[in-house]
């Protein structure tokens, strides 16, 4: 019975591999796409623009945006990006390990090349994950900050104009 339960997870284990690698490919991919997105960003913050969370200000100004909402505008701006982050990692993990199963057991069969195959595949899947989580682990700190600084001005201008408007009333 043990044994049937073993050969059972070892074999569900080995179909997770596809999945796996698709989604790290996938990731690998999304990182390149938004370190492209972080680009342009860099470049128009240069140019004064860029900055979502001031032009969502300035587009709801009859309104108003609370801090509240301007934080939680910037908490969906990075979200992506610091998903990406931390499941890249744990994906990569997932695909070192399933293929060391038939690895170890090539071995022990023997049949050194399918070993060199299995080791491969999980040394290139870790090491794809591990840049596509390091781009974007990169770029969700940085534009953090620029966010944090964004906020503050808004925060700043916007106790300006309480102040001026509190001037002004007799």
């Amino acid at each position: 019975m043990p044994h049937a339960l073993e050969s059972t997870m070892y074999a569900v284990a080995q179909w997770f591999l596809l999945p796996t690698l698709t989604l790290i490919a996938l990731l690998f991919l999304y990182a390149f796409w938004v370190l492209g997105e972080f680009a342009m960003q860099a470049w128009r913050r240069r140019q004064g623009s860029g900055r979502p969370l001031v032009a969502a200000w300035q587009a709801a100004a009859p309104v108003g945006l609370s801090e509240d909402e301007l934080d939680l505008r910037a908490h969906r701006l990075l979200e992506g990006p610091r998903i990406a982050s931390r499941v890249t990692p744990l994906l990569g993990l997932v695909a070192t390990m399933i293929p060391m199963g038939p690895a170890l057991r090539s071995l022990s069969d023997g049949n050194l090349a399918q070993v060199s195959d299995n080791l491969t595949i999980a040394f290139s899947a870790v090491i794809l994950a591990l840049i596509a989580a390091s781009l974007t682990y990169w770029i969700t700190h940085v534009r953090r900050r620029w966010y944090a600084c964004d906020l503050l001005a808004l925060e700043k201008a916007d106790g300006q104009a309480g102040a001026r408007s509190r001037a002004d009333v007799p």
